[in-house]
């Protein structure tokens, strides 16, 4: 009978993580193309800065969407890591998934007339994975790195 608790049994556990990847992929295809994008990022950023070059206001919403690959893959491979905790390796295997995902989204991209395909946004999406299990990876080892006992007067 299967166990609804157990992290192996089921799909439970990765639930956050189907439904975040198929998220990623949904911003992937014309929903996060740039025209989309800043229907309200535009508004927000000339409200935000009303003296602002029409060029820079561009460069801004350039930035802060290169950010939103940075941030959509971390949250990614923090997913897939909490997902592969019970495996051997799991900070590897978070990234390798977060790097795939990152090729998938941009090679699908390059079908799609309002999207344009990067091998820039993959560094940056792998980039975002990468520093996200690091981070994991620095917390979890000193947990379970033995502490360190005070040396007694020699």
């Amino acid at each position: 009978m299967f166990n609804l608790l157990s992290r192996r049994g089921t799909l439970w556990p990765y639930a956050p993580l189907i439904i975040w990847t198929l998220v990623v992929l949904a911003l992937g295809t014309g929903l996060g193309a740039m025209d989309e994008t800043s229907r309200f990022i535009g508004p927000f950023l000339k409200w935000l800065l009303p003296n602002a070059l029409p060029e820079t206001l561009r460069t801004i919403h350039s930035l802060i969407r290169k950010f939103a690959h940075f941030a959509e893959y971390s949250v990614l491979a923090l997913l897939a890591w909490n997902a592969f905790r019970p495996f051997s390796r799991p900070f590897l295997l978070a990234f390798l998934l977060a790097v795939a995902v990152a090729i998938l989204d941009e090679f699908d991209q390059s079908f799609n007339a309002a999207r344009t395909s990067s091998a820039f946004d993959v560094l940056i999406d792998c980039s975002g994975a990468a520093i996200t299990c690091v981070i994991l990876w620095l917390l979890f080892s000193r947990r379970r790195s033995p502490t360190s006992t005070p040396r007694g007067d020699q």
